[in-house]
């Protein structure tokens, strides 16, 4: 198996998640300035990396990921089979560092230390989803 890479939101601005979190621009910068590689997981289980998300950049729509599911990772192939199927969410894994509670429940989600970022078949964020998978040379456009 040769490395698929993968692009795609992992988060949405403005946009609450089933639990009513609310992830806000800017809230990525400090994990950002760190020029973080972070780890791909399946489920967010840590038990099951798959790869490594290479490059990360807030725009305006959201944090957008690029990744690779890398062959000799312990859920790489898994990674890669679960994508062909046409698994496409994404979710992360952090911690909140600056938040305040939202009127009618969840939270206002200000600055976020990312822990990892997840391959899930239905994330928290409907919308956070791969858009991009190239696996050996063939690339499919998943969403637009």
């Amino acid at each position: 198996m040769t490395a698929l890479r993968l692009e795609g939101y992992a988060a949405l601005f403005g946009v609450a998640d089933l639990q009513g979190d609310v992830v806000h621009a800017g809230a990525f910068q400090a994990t950002l300035a760190r020029n973080a590689v972070l780890p791909m997981l399946v489920r967010h289980d840590p038990r099951l990396p798959a790869g490594v998300w290479t490059h990360l950049r807030e725009d305006a729509r959201g944090l957008r990921v690029e990744g690779v599911v890398e062959p000799s990772a312990r859920a790489g192939a898994l990674a890669a089979r679960l994508v062909a199927r046409g698994v496409d969410g994404l979710s992360i894994g952090f911690r909140a560092v600056t938040q305040r509670p939202r009127h009618g429940g969840g939270r206002d989600l200000l600055t976020i230390d990312l822990i990892e970022i997840s391959i899930v078949p239905t994330p928290m964020v409907p919308h956070a989803r791969l858009s991009r998978a190239a696996f050996s040379g063939s690339e499919r456009m998943l969403h637009a």
